[in-house]
């Protein structure tokens, strides 16, 4: 596919959204990236939906003139995945931002893709309840759905792809279907809301989500601890995962992003290997949790344990970590964050990690890890001068051997950034050419067109 004029299908959306179309400059180029270290692609129009019925129109006109279409929520994505690589049409949805309905007695709401994680918690703290899932940004529930977000609760509670009940979806040719209804379980028919979950908007453009939630814990406590290597830190995350201790979230920033956070944020953290957790409960379930995982971890060399059920020391202490990327990136010149992720079963990630640390240094690249060690995902987030063309090179060739490590342990390319243009190849590295293949047929029987953010996910040579 290679990128043509579109100019006769923008003014056909005009004469059907008005104003709602957009060939600003400066809105063209906001639509042209994300938070990644791919290049940007302006796209030719931005189209901000109001509604589903907005949506549908602007799916039908882009159909019918084969133009590309790339949902948009709030651009934090790290591969590429809202970047219009064809151009054609940006339809950004962060207008649709309502939360629709709330059911304390279900424990589930409703609402646009619009609608940003920040904001759904304030709404559901209103209620008791909240939305687990966090992938650091304020992304919009969308996009999460879109890409299979999930962070650093996913060890409790789960991602995404556990979370989400219901979507309202728009099909490539305008038509509007629901896919589940309310029920907490059903066995009706094929699985279509987690076909369109993880799908990066290749499929159809999300445009209600129906999500599970929970009760606000009675007590929430934060807890540090150091630890003199990363393995040792690592084979004490496995043991508490193993005996079922019930941690909510349980996060691993080695030395060099402890040393990037307390420069960044402020904070005064040991410069050593840290795990960062926290855990929800009643008083006495927390209180039994915290010590049998701090009984754990002493076992496997952590010291220096410190608690706190402080709102604001909780909240600094999370905000530092999901500052990490942005402390690592102020530390080398002229850097551009290149921030990729792996998953491994949970038995081989020592091994990973290690390895992976081991490369970093032979290969001259400064990339702290940092990991959402519970369910075995981890990051590396590497700040590179994207002028610096050798360091890039180099860049390049370690991220390529991360991924066939994680794949030579049964690992995944990906745990939660999704495929977008950066993990093409990859994918038929990981699954193969005949599953990446069905993949393909799927598409290609709901989007004969192709329209729908081509070239993410499945690589070219599959049509």
């Amino acid at each position: 596919m290679s990128i043509v004029s579109h100019s006769s299908t923008i003014d056909e959306l005009r004469l059907v959204l008005g104003d709602k179309v957009s060939v600003n400059q400066t809105m063209r180029e906001h639509h042209s990236k994300d938070e990644s270290f791919h290049l940007p692609t302006l796209p030719d129009a931005v189209v901000y939906a109001t509604c589903t019925e907005d949506v549908a129109a602007t799916l039908k006109i882009c159909n019918k003139n084969c133009t590309p279409v790339v949902a948009f929520g709030a651009g934090t994505s790290l591969e590429g995945n809202s970047t219009p690589i064809y151009g054609g049409v940006s339809l950004d949805v962060s207008q649709m931002d309502k939360v629709l309905r709330i059911s304390q007695e279900d424990l589930d709401c409703t609402l646009q893709p619009g609608v940003r994680r920040k904001q759904l918690n304030e709404i559901l703290s209103t209620h008791g309840l909240f939305f687990p899932v966090d992938p650091g940004a304020d992304a919009t529930l969308g996009g999460m759905a879109a890409t299979g977000a999930s962070g650093t609760t996913t060890v409790k509670y789960g991602a995404m792809k556990e979370l989400v009940m219901s979507l309202t979806v728009v099909t490539p040719n305008g038509e509007v279907i629901t896919t589940s209804r309310r029920a907490r379980k059903t066995s009706a028919g094929y699985d279509l809301t987690h076909l369109f979950v993880g799908s990066e908007g290749t499929l159809g453009v999300i445009t209600e989500l129906t999500l599970r939630v929970f009760g606000i814990p009675e007590v929430i406590a934060a807890a540090t601890m150091q630890f003199p290597s990363l393995r040792s830190a690592v084979d004490g995350v496995i043991e508490v995962i193993q005996y079922g201790i019930g941690v909510a979230r349980i996060e691993l920033l080695d030395s060099d992003a402890v040393s990037a956070v307390n420069k960044y944020s402020d904070t005064n953290l040991p410069e050593q290997t840290l795990l960062l957790m926290e855990f929800h409960g009643s008083a006495e379930s927390t209180a039994i949790d915290i010590a049998a995982t701090r009984e754990v971890l002493e076992r496997h060399g952590g010291s220096g344990f410190v608690q706190t059920t402080d709102e604001a020391e909780r909240r600094k202490l999370w905000q530092a970590r999901h500052d990490t990327s942005l402390a690592c990136r102020s530390l080398v010149k002229n850097a551009k964050n290149f921030a990729t992720d792996v998953c491994v079963p949970i038995s081989r990630l020592s091994d990973c990690i290690e390895e992976t640390q081991a490369d970093l240094v032979a290969s001259k690249l400064f990339g702290p890890i940092i990991g959402h060690v519970g369910d075995g995902n981890f990051h590396v987030v590497l700040s590179v001068d994207p002028e610096d063309h050798p360091m890039v090179e180099r860049m390049e060739q370690f991220h390529t051997r991360l991924v066939e490590r994680a794949l030579a342990m049964e690992g995944t390319c990906t745990g939660e950034h999704g495929i977008g243009m950066g993990k093409i190849d990859y994918l038929v590295d990981e699954l193969g050419n005949e599953a990446v293949g069905v993949m393909a047929t799927i598409k290609k029987a709901l989007d004969p067109n192709r329209i729908m953010n081509p070239g993410k996910i499945i690589a070219e040579t599959f049509f």
